[in-house]
């Protein structure tokens, strides 16, 4: 489990499809072995080789078809965050590492010393966004300042801007998104409910669900 709060910034330094793996120079290897996991721009990897200040994950073809990493290329920078440890702050919010899907940066905006963001996104991940909710952008805890049916905005404090890679992005590239992970879990529990509404409580409901 993850919190959103991003270590560092690493650099891409080799991609391998046929083997499906990643290597990636950054200064937070101490303390990984392998095995463990780790967020790159929001996606939990698992480290199969670790070296000094490098480490080599494993890759599947389902992640770099349907994340924003098979858009890495060596030389790209990306977002790191290691597992968080049981008693350490809870700074950010509950990230699992498991990307609902990527969204597109359509507009950044200077406002003082923030930068609004807006990323466009398909109706599925929308769903789960609400406005002053959490979200996590490649990886990168943020706050929901604004939502509709076809995007979402959040602004960004300097010291984000600053340690993540997230201002580094161009109108048109793509994002990780890993939506509230408490949106999806009470949407799942509520589904029963919507059943016995529909049907209710019969016999053979009893004996589908069970009793």
């Amino acid at each position: 489990m993850f919190t959103g709060l991003i270590e560092a910034v690493g650099t891409v330094t080799a991609i391998n499809r046929q083997r499906g793996t990643v290597t990636i120079k950054c200064g937070i290897t101490d303390g990984i072995e392998i095995g463990d996991s780790m967020a790159v721009n929001g996606a939990c990897l698992t480290a199969v080789e670790v070296g000094n200040d490098i480490f080599t994950a494993d890759v599947m073809n389902e992640t770099f078809s349907r994340t924003a990493l098979g858009a890495l290329s060596v030389g790209s920078r990306v977002n790191l965050e290691r597992a968080m440890k049981a008693d350490g702050r809870f700074g950010g919010h509950i990230v699992s590492g498991h990307i609902d899907g990527t969204g597109t940066v359509t507009n950044m905006r200077n406002d003082g010393n923030a930068v609004w963001v807006t990323v466009a996104a398909e109706s599925e991940i929308l769903r789960y966004i609400v406005e002053k909710g959490s979200i996590a952008i490649d990886g990168i805890s943020l706050t929901v300042a604004y939502v509709d049916d076809k995007c979402f905005k959040v602004s960004i404090i300097p010291h984000t801007g600053g340690e993540t890679t997230l201002l580094e992005k161009r109108v048109g590239d793509a994002v990780n998104l890993e939506c509230d992970i408490i949106a999806k879990y009470v949407e799942k529990l509520m589904q029963p409910q919507e059943n016995i509404s529909k049907k209710g409580i019969t016999y053979d409901f009893l004996i589908e669900n069970g009793f």
